[in-house]
């Protein structure tokens, strides 16, 4: 691929703009691999692992209170619920109901036992749709300091 006359990706690069082991002056060859090029970085490199953030708030105190859905499922353990799930690409079972009481649930699944047969299911959340219960669902509040509830002002 050229742009205006100038080759696009270089194929010389200048030993002032990149350390000698990534320049092709300086490649040594590995014996047996006559041709091969030493393997230079083809992206960017992260020292820190990328996680994705939660549905966050950010509140007065610089605290970030998250409310994944595996949390909120963690408050609501010893509930009995209605779980519906979609499985794309199965003609067999594309959508399953299943009923049954949270026993616990982690970052990408969740377990449930059914109350009438005591059966166990270890349920992935990607396939996850929704979930009903019949009583009121506990939520994770953000709790605020003292100090931040000092400032805070109400209206009558």
């Amino acid at each position: 691929m050229s742009c205006q006359g100038f080759n696009y990706y270089p194929t010389n690069y200048h030993s002032s703009l990149y350390p000698s082991s990534m320049t092709r002056e300086s490649a040594t060859q590995p014996a047996g691999f006559p041709g091969a090029m030493p393997s230079m970085p083809s992206g960017p490199t992260y020292s820190v692992p990328v996680v994705p953030m939660g549905t966050g708030q950010q509140l007065l105190a610089g605290t970030m209170e998250e409310s994944f859905i595996e949390n909120i499922l963690r408050y609501n353990k010893g509930k009995i619920g209605t779980f519906y799930f979609t499985y794309q690409g199965n003609s067999k079972w594309n959508a399953m109901v299943y009923h049954g009481r949270v026993e616990t649930a982690g970052r990408d699944h969740i377990i449930i036992s059914d109350p009438t047969s005591g059966k166990r299911y270890l349920l992935m959340m990607a396939n996850l749709d929704w979930v009903e219960f019949d009583e009121e669902i506990n939520y994770p509040f953000p709790t605020i300091t003292p100090d931040v509830q000092a400032t805070l002002t109400t209206s009558d």
